[in-house]
C-alpha cells in the first residue's frame, strides 16, 4: 500500500520533536524550546490522526496511530506490511 507522504513526513516530526522533548526535559530544560517543540510535537500528532482516518487504513493502523509519540511511525510500519495482510485484517 502506497503510504501519503503528509503521513511519513508527520509521523517522523511526531518522533523527532518527541526525541527533542525529552533530550531537553533530561539535560537542561531550556523553556523556549519547550515552547516551539511543545506544540509542534501536538500538531504533528494530530496530523497523523487525521491522516490514517482520511486515508483508506484498516481499523488497526488506524487504533496504532492513537498512541502518542510513537502511534505514526507503528502506523506507517503496518501500513508498510504486504497488501493480502492488511486486507484480512479489516
Amino acid at each position: 500500500m502506497k503510504v501519503p507522504l503528509t503521513l511519513r513526513i508527520a509521523a517522523a516530526v511526531e518522533a523527532a520533536s518527541l526525541a527533542a522533548l525529552l533530550t531537553n526535559l533530561a539535560t537542561v530544560h531550556l523553556k523556549p524550546v519547550t515552547t516551539l517543540l511543545g506544540p509542534t510535537h501536538g500538531a504533528a500528532y494530530l496530523i497523523v490522526i487525521l491522516g490514517t482516518l482520511a486515508s483508506p487504513t484498516p481499523a488497526a493502523v488506524r487504533r496504532l496511530a492513537l498512541i502518542p509519540g510513537v502511534g505514526g511511525l507503528l502506523a506507517l510500519r503496518r501500513l508498510r506490511r504486504r497488501p493480502t495482510a492488511l486486507m484480512q485484517e479489516k
